[in-house]
């Protein structure tokens, strides 16, 4: 009997998370512009979504920043995990704990202070303030990935790498980066997700006359949605479920392969 309610329990869950996803899907296909009615079915939304100016700049610029945002957040991340090695564990708790400030703090707070500080510095908003505002944020999700896989290394590996003649950098590429690799690609995934998610610290920093996504939806929302923003969300959740099918499958297919 338990199970059973276990299993109602979390059909109920389901059904709320995925229950609003569901009907803007619907609403995609739907020819009418009304949300309470259903007037065919049509793919007329996702042809004018490609031929919408707005969207596909808007679309541009939030893939652009996110690409950018996770390489530097990534490689930031991971070679400040690997210097903290060499620190005191006070020092790197210290550390640490101011890394994740960012994480702790409302994203409100984190957008006024990143606002303030580039008015101060007569930093003019736009693709690079905003930029820099999500390296900021991305830092502390890869290094929270990064850490654990740089606490469990075996450096004596790369001493013996070194002994034997190998270059740091080689050495490093050979006998460490394959054991952190894991996390490296988890902080970066998340990097990347935070990214294309973020709206408010966004909404702080970019200024007069350029969009993202999130703030273009925002503007829309306040005038009325139109159904072309409906398709744009439709193909996102379907190409972020493709990816997340791809990735649980690969280890998968290696354990197979093995």
């Amino acid at each position: 009997m338990r199970k059973v309610f276990e299993k109602i329990y979390l059909g109920i869950i389901l059904i709320f998370m995925y229950a609003p996803i569901v009907t803007l899907i619907i609403l995609s296909f739907n020819s009418s512009k009304s949300r309470a009615k259903w007037g065919g079915f049509t793919l007329k939304w996702y042809t004018r979504l490609f031929s919408d100016q707005a969207v596909a700049s808007a679309l541009v610029n939030t893939l652009s920043i996110a690409v950018l945002a996770t390489i530097f957040s990534t490689i930031i991340g991971t070679i400040t995990c690997i210097a903290m090695i060499g620190l005191n564990s006070k020092l790197r708790s210290v550390i640490m704990g101011i890394t994740n400030i960012p994480m702790i703090n409302a994203d409100i707070v984190t957008g006024i202070s990143l606002m303030l500080l580039f008015r101060f510095l007569h930093i003019g908003s736009g693709f690079t303030t905003i930029l820099l505002a999500h390296i900021t944020f991305n830092i502390p999700f890869v290094m929270l990935s990064v850490m654990p896989r740089v606490k469990s290394l075996n450096f004596y590996v790369y001493e013996a790498a070194l002994d034997l003649g190998a270059t740091p950098l080689y050495a490093f590429r050979k006998t460490m980066l394959p054991d952190i690799m894991p996390g490296v690609v988890s902080g970066a995934l998340m990097a990347f997700t935070m990214s294309l998610d973020d709206f408010i610290i966004t909404y702080f920093t970019k200024g007069s006359g350029f969009e993202t996504l999130s703030t273009l939806i925002y503007n829309e929302v306040k005038r009325g949605i139109q159904p072309e923003i409906y398709a744009l969300s439709a193909i996102i959740f379907v190409v972020v479920l493709s990816l997340l099918m791809i990735i649980y499958r690969s280890p998968n297919n290696k354990t197979k392969e093995k």
